[in-house]
């Protein structure tokens, strides 16, 4: 059987103590969390990071990526918002660390993500939300087969402009045509 939370450079696994430090330091960098979350940058309490690093629940899980080479944490994925009667669910991903921005680790991250949520976790929709201004995070997740059904108009101004938010969807038999095709 397939190793599905293991890529040829990265794995996802649980979060550890020693993690905090790391998703402390990206939880403080504007530039990482205004491509995560449309609130107000607002760093948090270590103790609500710690909360956050615990169990999700019952309808959603999330996963440290980690480097092969060194077990060192780069960022997180995440199935969110799991609806299971209807087999559907929200996915995100943050790199927080921006020495690793553009090697393809959040491509193997989501790869591993999307396998298990069609093989392992059997669903059959899957969504997500981006800003109209994370060119490279649209440009990922278009090339994992994500199609873009909608967008909320001038949803979120920053810096005196306003925004679009952008919705993608991803099928399961788009995803398998994708994975044949790649």
């Amino acid at each position: 059987m397939k190793r599905l939370l293991t890529g040829t450079r990265i794995y996802l696994s649980g979060f550890q103590e020693e993690d905090v430090t790391a998703i402390r330091e990206w939880n403080q960098n504007e530039e990482v969390q205004r491509l995560l979350d449309a609130l107000p940058h607002k760093p948090k309490a270590e103790e609500d990071i710690k909360k956050w690093m615990g169990d999700p629940g019952e309808n959603a899980f999330r996963f440290a990526i980690r480097l092969k080479e060194d077990g060192r944490i780069i960022g997180y994925v995440e199935l969110d918002g799991i609806l299971w009667t209807h087999r559907v669910g929200w996915v995100a991903i943050s790199i927080g660390d921006e020495q690793t921005w553009g090697s393809g680790y959040g491509k193997e991250a989501m790869e591993c993500l999307l396998a298990y949520a069609f093989h392992e976790l059997n669903l059959h929709r899957l969504q997500l939300t981006v800003f109209s201004y994370n060119e490279r995070a649209i440009r990922l997740y278009e090339s994992l087969g994500f199609t873009k059904e909608g967008s909320y108009r001038q949803f979120l101004q920053r810096d005196g402009n306003r925004f679009d938010m952008l919705l993608y969807g991803l099928l399961v038999d788009e995803w398998e045509d994708n994975v044949k095709e790649g």
